[in-house]
């Protein structure tokens, strides 16, 4: 029960940090959407081999939390999740590429070893951007946003259902595992026996809760638009803080600047 209550506790969280009153927040939906967006796509766009290019990419998420004034710990708890994913996925570029990109303090360094790096750098650049829409920006607004930006109605509306429906759904088991142990209290867990039985009930709940559900927002006038989510026009300064960003963005990804800052205090500490 008290992993299950983490767990939604930590669903409510993010809601609760989107709720909060700081500049980022108060930004428009439609502009940390684009901004987030510029920022996956000049992530993803560098090449496995290319690790000193993502190196400053490091710097939006910190900014970003700093000004939003979003804890570390809990983003962080949730990029623990992803990262078993993308670590299990890139680990055979270690084995399949084992040629020898450079050699460091006798240490060989190969190409399968960078691309693993990069592909955990990713990830982590990746999530940690959308964690921090998510802890900015009610889920409402930027399902309204996604559909103003022409996303087929259906994904958005499975995206809004998903999200809102785990909650309900670790509820729903939550209380499924209150009974069983009311039945059997000597029990620390479900025996193998009744795991079938369980995993059964669970899903015909889940089907009528979510059919109540339905029936619920049909009652109060839901018919796939979020015009109660809408934020109105955006300002002017929204669209200098998504062009400026996306401006460094793009010159963060033409211009490597770790190899450039590196050349710099490479001559400085020559010329000393």
């Amino acid at each position: 029960m008290s992993k299950l209550g983490n767990a939604l506790a930590k669903i409510r969280t993010l809601e609760e940090l989107a709720g909060n009153n700081t500049a980022i927040h108060r930004l428009h939906p439609m502009a940390k959407l684009i901004t987030t967006f510029a920022y996956l796509f000049a992530v993803i766009s560098f090449e496995k081999y290319d690790l000193s290019g993502l190196i400053p990419f490091t710097l939006y998420p910190v900014i970003m939390m700093s000004l939003s004034e979003t804890p570390y710990r809990p983003l962080l708890a949730r990029l623990l999740v992803a990262l078993p994913f993308s670590f299990f996925a890139a680990l055979s570029n270690v084995f399949l590429e084992r040629t020898v990109a450079f050699e460091y303090a006798g240490i060989s360094v190969s190409f399968g070893l960078i691309s693993f790096v990069s592909v955990i750098v990713k990830t982590m650049l990746t999530v940690m951007a959308v964690l921090i829409l998510a802890a900015t920006t009610p889920m409402e607004k930027t399902a309204h946003e996604l559909i103003r930006l022409k996303v087929p109605k259906i994904f958005v509306i499975q995206l809004m259902l998903t999200y809102r429906y785990i909650g309900a759904l670790i509820e729903e088991t939550g209380n499924m595992i209150m009974s069983y142990h009311m039945r059997s209290p000597r029990q620390k867990g479900i025996e193998l026996g009744h795991a079938g039985t369980f995993v059964g009930q669970l899903i015909l709940r889940s089907f009528d809760k979510a059919e109540r559900i339905y029936y619920a927002m049909k009652c109060r006038g839901f018919d796939g638009e979020y015009g109660a989510a809408a934020s109105g026009p955006a300002a002017s300064a929204d669209w200098i803080f998504t062009v400026g960003m996306i401006v460094v963005f793009t010159a963060m990804r033409l211009v490597n600047i770790s190899i450039v800052l590196g050349d710099i205090m490479g001559r400085l500490s020559g010329g000393m």
